[in-house]
């Protein structure tokens, strides 16, 4: 298994995703992201049913970043608990997976360490 996560959240508007987005790349605490959507959500808040736009947002870091960039999201999220998911990347081309981990700086030997 690698250390490569991919982590997702949703927003509630086009312009909020990529502000997550653009961020958390900018920060290099994802070596990318992509911005899905629109996309329709089902959902359960504070017991009632929902349902709405939303618009997912995936990002491609290490485990060694995640928990920094867990905070920006939760710290730059317009919603109070938004949902923040790492999946790990279990399998993937070496030159792919090296590319994550050395822009976001989690490489030996990168630069940005």
């Amino acid at each position: 298994m690698s250390d490569v996560l991919q982590v997702y959240t949703a927003a509630g508007s086009q312009e909020a995703a990529l502000r997550l987005a653009q961020g958390a790349v900018r920060a290099r605490l994802a070596a990318g992201g992509q911005v899905i959507g629109p996309v329709e959500a089902v959902f359960w808040h504070e017991d009632t049913f929902g349902t709405g736009q939303e618009w997912q947002v995936v990002l491609r870091s290490s485990s060694a970043r995640y928990p920094e960039l867990e905070r920006y999201l939760r710290e730059h999220h317009e919603w109070t608990n938004p949902e923040i998911a790492a999946v790990p990347v279990v399998a993937g081309s070496a030159a792919y997976l090296r590319w994550v981990c050395t822009t976001t700086g989690t490489a030996e030997g990168s630069e940005n360490t």
